[in-house]
């Protein structure tokens, strides 16, 4: 079995004007990704997602990646991002690179799941798994005023009892955010911050400690993610554990934040780390130094597919029957309809639990429909 053909498919969806949603940094004013649709001379079709705008996804696959692709073997995917490394010496490093190295990667997992009918996170070592547990990404800043109360109230409402929220605009206004959302949580809930990188160090530890007694369990991202001493001045000084990971790319950035023990959670993105492949490796690293894997997921519903694969697949370790910090999978609340429509049976993250797809590879299927709705180059 060979690939046949690879398509980068860019899609977006824009959003109304005076409605852009976002963090402390900026607000975005659409949803953009980049589908990859790879074919094998057999007739099996494979799906990922490279989470980078799609006209760059497309002209990077094309000029750096296809003629390496069309005649390969899927099952030998893991190749893929080592090669990318090598062949590709000089750019081997480049976000948009591993990008789109990220959705064929996906894309061939996809194909091998399919081909010895099995579902990726049994290919990737898991042991049976039923389901995870999702975590509400909400509360984001936002272009048209809502109340911040709102969004947590939805949430909780729709059976969350872990939601994560934007912060990094100031002290006083974090400290704010984070009372409101856990009055409406409750003590029993769990609740993560997200900083976007939007500090230097003492202003991160500054909020980090006007919010202890708010009882969080990860701050994410503190300071930006280029900023390597400042992630170890900041979890030096705290004591809540810090998170990164949506900004890095590849083993060698993740290497380093186990390495020098700048967090405490790395977060890979499927759509961005080099893939299944590399998330695979980053595990690796990460649970062999006892740091806590929880994936990353603004994406589009395939993104979706391939974290809940991912995590259903990382080990407990140090944990056995006992796991009293239970794998989280990132759920994103805003609307986006490449995550809610692309599917033919959406990922349905209710109740605060997202059933793990036990079909072969990603376990979805594509609405063709609604693809041709959203691509750009149509």
């Amino acid at each position: 079995m060979q690939i046949s053909s690879v398509e980068a498919i860019p899609l977006e969806h824009s959003l109304p004007d005076g409605h852009g949603l976002g963090d402390a940094r900026n607000f975005g004013h659409a949803r953009q990704t980049t589908l990859l649709r790879l074919e094998t001379d057999t007739g099996l079709v494979g799906w990922g997602e490279a989470f980078a705008p799609g006209r760059i996804v497309a002209a990077t696959v094309e000029e750096l990646l296809v003629d390496d692709v069309v005649g390969m073997d899927p099952f030998a995917v893991e190749s893929l991002a080592t090669d990318s490394y090598t062949s590709q010496y000089h750019f081997g490093g480049d976000v948009f690179l591993q990008s789109a190295v990220s959705g064929i990667d996906i894309a061939c997992w996809d194909i091998v799941g399919k081909a010895v009918d099995r579902p990726i996170y049994r290919l990737l070592g898991g042991t049976d798994c039923e389901s995870l547990d999702a975590y509400a990404s909400t509360m984001y800043y936002t272009e048209a005023e809502r109340p911040p109360a709102a969004p947590i109230r939805d949430a909780v409402d729709a059976g969350f009892d872990a939601v994560k929220i934007k912060i990094g605009a100031g002290t006083d206004g974090d400290v704010e955010r984070v009372r409101t959302a856990r009055e409406i949580l409750g003590d029993g809930g769990r609740l993560m911050v997200d900083m976007n990188g939007n500090y230097r160090p003492h202003q991160a530890i500054e909020t980090a400690r006007a919010i202890a007694e708010y009882g969080v369990d990860w701050i994410e991202e503190p300071v930006p993610p280029e900023n390597a001493s400042g992630y170890r001045d900041v979890t030096d000084a705290i004591d809540v554990p810090v998170a990164a990971g949506e900004a890095h790319y590849g083993r060698f950035a993740f290497k380093d934040l186990v390495d020098e023990r700048a967090v405490d959670i790395v977060q890979p993105n499927l759509g961005r780390c080099g893939g299944l492949s590399e998330a695979r490796l980053i595990a690796g690293m990460a649970t062999t130094e006892n740091v806590a894997v929880r994936p990353h997921v603004w994406n589009s519903a395939v993104g979706v597919a391939a974290a809940v694969q991912f995590a259903a697949s990382v080990p407990d370790y140090p944990h056995s029957r006992n796991v009293p910090e239970p794998m989280l999978v990132e759920f994103d609340r805003s609307e986006n309809p490449l995550r809610e429509d692309l599917l033919e049976t959406p990922i349905d993250p209710t109740g605060g639990e997202v059933d793990v797809p036990q079909g072969p590879g990603l376990g979805v299927s594509i609405d063709e429909d609604a693809l041709d709705r959203y691509r750009l180059d149509e």
